[in-house]
Formats: C-alpha cells, structure tokens, sequence
C-alpha cells in the first residue's frame, strides 16, 4: 500500500463512522461501506475526496462484497497494484494526446508567424511521483517532447514550452478517489487562473529562450531543488512529501 487504509464496513453511522472520522483524521485512506450508500457518501464528502471511497455494499452479498474490497484495494494501492491496461490507458492520453496535437498542429503553426506550442506537462516531470508512476512517466515524456521540438521546430520559427504546476485546484482534484500523501502535506496552492496567467506570459515571452514554466513558489523551489542538490537528496525529500 502507498499509504495506511482502512476497510469499513457499516460507515454510515454509529461505532462505523465513529472509526472513519477518527482513521482519516489521523492519516489514513478510508473505504466507506453500507447499505446506505447515501449517507456514506455524505461521509466522504465530508472527509475528503483524497482521504476516503465510499461506496453501497450488502454485506451478505459475497460477490458484492469481493468486487469492493478489490475496488478499494486498486484505489488504495500503487503501481503493481493497478491494472496494466490503466497504466497503459494514462500514458495513451497523456503522451499520446500531446502527441497527436503537436503533430496536427504543426502545418497551421508553420504559417503563422510568431507561434507557440504550450504543452501541459507536471511537476511530477521534475522527480518521479511515487503512487502515480505512469502518470509521471507520461508528464516526463511530454517533457522530453517538449524539449526536443523546441530544438527541432525552431528552424520553422515555432517555440516550444510547457507549464509544469503542482496541484491544482480542479474538479481532477477535488474528486479524486486515490490521492498521494503529499497532496495532504504541500495543499493546493494554485488555481486554475494561476495556470492560465502563466500560459498567457509564455505565449507573450519575448525574451531569452524558456522551455519549461513552473507555476507557484513550491514548484519552483521543487524544480531549483532538483536542479542543485545531489541525487540521493532529490530522492529522500522525494520520499519524505509522498509518505514513502
């Protein structure tokens, strides 16, 4: 597991929920079962998208009951716990996305003078993001593609660049079902408005050469970090913020 959980049974109420309020504030990742699947959602609502799943379970359904726990595994679990076809489905949208982008947009941005690619890469593109692999591996990509095309497509008088936030306040985040330990110990610190206005300065950049934008003071401390300290300390503080 990437972080402590607890599987309840009978949360909606009483000795059930008095355990799920008491788990979550201490950490914990939280599965809210009942048969009152109204109420247990209230309860995760109430908890935190990031600390709990809910969900309606019959006890006495043994199927029922199999197919929660191993809901409740996936989302509470890491990389091996995953389904590879989920691994494969974020890297297919996050790179191959990009990916099918930057290759339609090249003919249009060839006849307009003056143009940008802005990319939406990660800070989890700055140091691999422990219980979210692939997703970082994917934002890594884009990195790596973005940079290669700012070198590549400046013979057509392209520039090339990407934003790489931390988290973000979004509904990708706020109704996340499995969310890292660092999520809890840095918080949101950015808008979407922030994003926006740091797109709008690399679309309007008119000074020396910048590939790669980070939104917000954590980023770019994470990212000068990463940049001046020897690699067993990017990895240990790395370890440290995700609860490894």
């Amino acid at each position: 597991m990437s972080r402590p959980a607890i599987f309840i049974t009978g949360a909606a109420a009483g000795i059930g929920r008095a355990t799920a309020e008491l788990f979550a504030a201490r950490g914990w990742f939280v599965g809210l079962y009942d048969v009152a699947d109204g109420a247990v959602e209230a309860l995760r609502l109430q908890l935190g998208a990031e600390r709990s799943l809910a969900g309606k379970l019959d006890a006495s359904d043994a199927e029922a009951y199999a197919a929660a726990l191993a809901a409740f595994f996936e989302a509470a679990g890491d990389f091996e716990s995953i389904p590879l076809a989920r691994h494969h489905r974020v890297v297919e949208i996050n790179l191959g996305g990009v990916i099918n982008g930057c290759h339609a947009a090249l003919p249009y941005l060839r006849r307009t003078p003056g143009a940008r690619l802005i990319n939406m890469a990660s800070a989890s593109a700055i140091y691999g993001a422990p219980a979210f692999a692939s997703y970082s591996a994917s934002k890594f990509a884009v990195r790596g593609l973005t940079e290669a095309l700012n070198i590549e497509w400046a013979r057509h008088g392209i520039r090339v660049m990407d934003v790489l936030p931390l988290f973000v306040a979004t509904p990708m985040i706020a109704n996340v079902a499995k969310a890292p330990a660092s999520l809890g110990r840095l918080g949101v610190q950015l808008e979407a408005a922030d994003i926006a206005r740091m797109v709008w300065r690399a679309a309007h950049w008119r000074w020396w050469p910048r590939v790669h934008w980070y939104p917000g003071w954590q980023t770019r401390g994470f990212a000068l970090v990463q940049k001046c300290s020897p690699a067993w300390l990017n990895r240990l503080s790395t370890k440290l913020v995700s609860g490894y």
